[in-house]
């Protein structure tokens, strides 16, 4: 069911109380942007056709249960007494993507709009602890976003210093590494 942003803590308690979706499931995001690494990004195991060139990026194309922004929110509930399920979603601004926060209807959406906060940039308003979980502290960027640039694409030299240490026996003398062989 889709709904508007500015009404998903009233749905949330609708869907909760009156209607008896007491189990909380998930709530996750989608990004429907297309992919914008053409074929000369991929790795040479991914292309297929030698000498393809580069096709344009296509037109954020959404189907059935895409909206009319990039970024999508989709959470479901469950009334297990009745047993059915409910997907949830209500679309979120390219700019600068937010939406109220669940906390004060599911406790268990805490976490679940931490993770989204963290991989997508999603904010969730009013939550009462918004901050990383998974990732370093001076990790850049969303990682689930289509436009994040995976490691496998773009290498960053390594920060830390650089092990230089010999492999043992690297720098003895053959005649040492001879006389350990006839030893043993």
């Amino acid at each position: 069911m889709r709904v508007k942003n500015e009404a998903w803590v009233e749905v949330g308690n609708a869907v909760r109380v009156p209607m008896g979706a007491r189990f909380f499931g998930f709530v996750s995001a989608i990004d429907w942007m297309p992919s914008p690494y053409g074929r000369s990004m991929d790795s040479a195991v991914d292309t297929i056709v030698k000498g393809a060139t580069d096709k344009p990026v296509p037109e954020m194309v959404t189907g059935y249960a895409g909206g009319e922004s990039r970024f999508q929110v989709i959470a479901r509930v469950t009334n297990l007494k009745a047993g059915w399920s409910l997907n949830l979603k209500t679309d979120v601004g390219d700019a600068e993507p937010s939406v109220a926060s669940w906390t004060q209807v599911y406790a268990g959406a805490d976490w679940h709009e931490r993770e989204v906060f963290e991989m997508f940039g999603i904010n969730f308003v009013g939550h009462p602890g918004l901050r990383k979980i998974y990732l370093p502290g001076d990790f850049e960027g969303n990682p689930m976003r289509k436009d994040f640039p995976l490691l496998a694409r773009m290498v960053k030299p390594w920060p830390g210093i650089v092990d230089t240490e010999p492999m043992p026996g690297a720098n003895e003398p053959a005649d040492a590494a001879s006389s350990e062989e006839a030893v043993s």
